[in-house]
């Protein structure tokens, strides 16, 4: 399994896991909040079952988690990014109510099974499930889990839409005064992107972009990468310290992005016949981080490190390299055994800097 793959992997498994977890203690709290409103009635239900009720409220949790969530990550997120919303709320809803037939119908069976002491074949049992789907609770669940998953639709998409991490770090105000960070820079640049805007004209080139980027993504993401901008037909992408020199990861992640374009080959050859190729340039450093703006609020990175990432990543060309990073990066990394192997390219003076950068490719 490629590093590209076991990530992607980890990634989805991770997202699953969470889903999961949250839905079994939702449900479990759905249990409770049902159990304690009967006792503080002082109903009289002797049938009532506290155990087996929560036992099956903790089976459906996990059960619509694993599937339904699995659904969401695998499916859904992936209709809400390439399909128009009103097509993938309607397949989203209309493959909600049949997950929720499905886990409403073996969580009844195991219920009723328990509660009888039939086994799951008996048509007696069958009939008893059957009969919940007529009633004002299944009708009042239906609603209270279609809330539950899109809220979690929303939650993945807000975080689609900042960037991992980031819009909790709103929420908690880090960002509300300006700090001192140490980050990773990575200014990813689509190879010959004016022959390419020439050739394919306006509308077919924005597709093109936009299907480039959307297939660069998942592999920056992976590699624990934030997308900072999206400038043109160019993605700056950042790294916390830690996250970026784990695994290379500010590294990885080039390769990464051009084995998950390379994989698309036939499909942009045939929409497009053209293959995206992208250069890079990553650099190390200190920038201030804060929230910018009042319309359209963001966190801003200012320093160095930007600037000198960028040329650096303007030296791709004339060097005839893909990927370049300074050797304040290389100092940083502690490179995994029989993985990359840097190679100096020399002391360069970069446009409008003081001091030659020591410059190494792969």
């Amino acid at each position: 399994m490629d590093n590209f793959t076991y990530n992607k992997f980890q990634s989805e498994a991770l997202k699953i896991f969470w889903i999961t977890a949250g839905w079994t203690v939702i449900s479990v709290f759905q249990f409770y909040n049902v159990y304690f409103t009967i006792l503080d009635l002082n109903l009289d239900l002797p049938e009532v079952n506290a155990k087996l009720l929560l036992q099956t409220s903790v089976l459906s949790g996990v059960l619509a988690g694993i599937f339904g969530g699995s659904t969401v990550v695998l499916l859904w997120e992936e209709w809400l990014r390439n399909k128009t919303y009103g097509w993938a709320l309607f397949s989203i809803f209309l493959s909600f109510t049949m997950l929720f037939v499905a886990v409403s119908f073996v969580s009844g069976l195991f219920l009723h099974s328990n509660k009888t002491g039939l086994t799951i074949f008996v048509p007696e049992v069958w009939a008893m499930v059957a009969g919940h789907f007529s009633e004002l609770s299944t009708l009042q669940n239906y609603f209270f889990w279609l809330f539950i998953v899109l809220s979690t639709l929303l939650v993945l998409q807000v975080n689609d839409k900042y960037g991992p991490g980031t819009f909790t770090a709103f929420l908690m105000g880090k960002y509300f005064r300006p700090k001192r960070e140490e980050r990773i820079f990575m200014f990813l640049d689509l190879r010959s992107s004016t022959t390419i805007a020439e050739k394919l004209g306006e509308e077919l080139y924005f597709r093109f972009i936009k299907d480039v980027f959307q297939h660069a993504t998942p592999a920056i993401l992976y590699a624990k990468g934030e997308i900072y901008q999206y400038v043109g037909d160019e993605i700056v992408i950042s790294w916390k310290i830690d996250n970026g020199l784990e695994n290379a990861n500010c590294l990885r992640c080039f390769f990464d992005v051009q084995l998950a374009l390379r994989r698309k080959t036939d499909y942009y050859k045939e929409t497009y016949g053209i293959l995206p190729e992208f250069k890079a340039g990553v650099h190390y450093g200190y920038v201030m981080a804060g929230e910018v703006g009042v319309v359209k609020r963001d966190i801003a990175y200012s320093g160095d490190v930007l600037n000198t990432a960028a040329r650096i990543q303007s030296k791709c060309n004339d060097l005839g390299v893909n990927i370049l990073f300074s050797k304040f990066l290389l100092d940083k990394l502690a490179l995994p055994p029989h993985s990359f192997e840097p190679k100096k390219i020399g002391d360069l003076l970069l446009r409008g800097k003081q001091e030659k950068v020591v410059l190494y490719t792969i």
